[in-house]
């Protein structure tokens, strides 16, 4: 049978792999493929999503329960196993000796597209590295969701997955991020998302802002404003459900203050433009943003220490 690119995808279509044991010999690899889940309502999944889901030998899942509802609600019934950050450092391995012994796997997140924010990601480069074929299946993801009915711009984005729990990590991350032209993406946990939307305000400015939360789901909601907005209005707001936060890019008319290029060089400016030494400056910088000395120190050597690795 010639090849065809557009032939479907079967078991009689295979990767074949070269072992180093018996050189000439070919065997039949099975294939890896990557399926999007939905991410709320069990009514975005593809056609050929399902059709993989039918068809494979084994079902690699973030979490058995959760992956067996949505098999359940559409008459599915496949082997599962258990593939998370917990055990995938371990598991990988064995997965791929599967798929080269012929064994066709799907790999499934709890909600929304693999290795994206979600395990998958050792398995996937495994599988590469020992020439493995791996076939994505697309279909939802909560950050294309959340970024196409944002109102901000689509042109350029950064998606920067979680920001760190602790505040002074967090803080130092937003500071590597304020140079950025895109629209920035993040996931966020709803008992962190207050202090987040005030250390965004504190070290980028009042941009735009959206935070969309349960996507697809019943309670879907999107809340747009500036941060400050925003800010105020989730003061006392208990938040509920899974969130992304979209921050826009610096306002062109600096309505609020002016987005400099870093800290650091904020304070290397102040140094050489007034002729003052370091500590004076930071306090300065510091006091300009409403952020602590403490904070803004933190802050000028995370930035520091990124210059260092680059």
């Amino acid at each position: 049978m010639s090849y065809n690119p557009t032939f479907p995808t079967t078991r009689l279509r295979r990767t074949f792999v070269m072992t180093p044991i018996i050189r000439g010999w070919f065997f039949m690899s099975g294939i890896l493929y990557l399926v999007s889940t939905p991410i709320g309502n069990l009514e975005d999944i593809t056609m050929r999503a399902l059709g993989i889901l039918r068809q494979v030998d084994l079902i690699a899942c973030e979490d058995t329960r959760h992956t067996r509802k949505l098999l359940s609600h559409y008459q599915i019934s496949k082997p599962l196993t258990a593939l998370h950050e917990h055990n995938e450092r371990a598991r990988a391995a064995g997965l791929a000796d599967k798929l080269e012994a012929g064994i066709d796997i799907a790999l499934v997140c709890d909600a929304g597209t693999p290795t994206v924010s979600d395990p998958g990601y050792r398995l996937v480069r495994e599988a590469v590295q020992r020439g493995i074929r791996v076939v994505s299946i697309p279909g939802p993801s909560a950050l294309i969701t959340a970024l196409a009915a944002s109102g901000l711009p689509t042109d350029q984005f950064t998606f920067a997955g979680f920001l760190p729990a602790r505040r002074g990590a967090r803080r130092a991350r937003l500071a590597e991020l304020a140079t950025s032209r895109a629209t920035l993406i993040f996931y966020e946990a709803p008992h962190r998302i207050t202090q987040t939307i005030t250390d965004a305000l504190e070290v980028l400015g009042n941009r735009q802002c959206v935070i969309a939360r349960e996507l697809t789901k019943f309670h879907e909601e999107f809340l747009r404003g500036s941060l400050a907005e925003i800010e105020e209005a989730m003061k006392d707001a208990q938040v509920k459900g899974e969130i992304v936060l979209l921050i826009g890019p610096p306002l062109d008319d600096n309505l609020t203050r002016p987005v400099t290029a870093s800290l650091l060089n904020e304070v290397e400016a102040l140094m050489l433009e007034q002729g003052i030494d370091r500590k004076s400056a930071l306090k300065r910088v510091a006091r300009s943003r409403g952020i602590t000395k403490s904070e803004a120190y933190r802050l000028m050597l995370a930035e520091q220490a990124k210059s260092d690795r680059e």
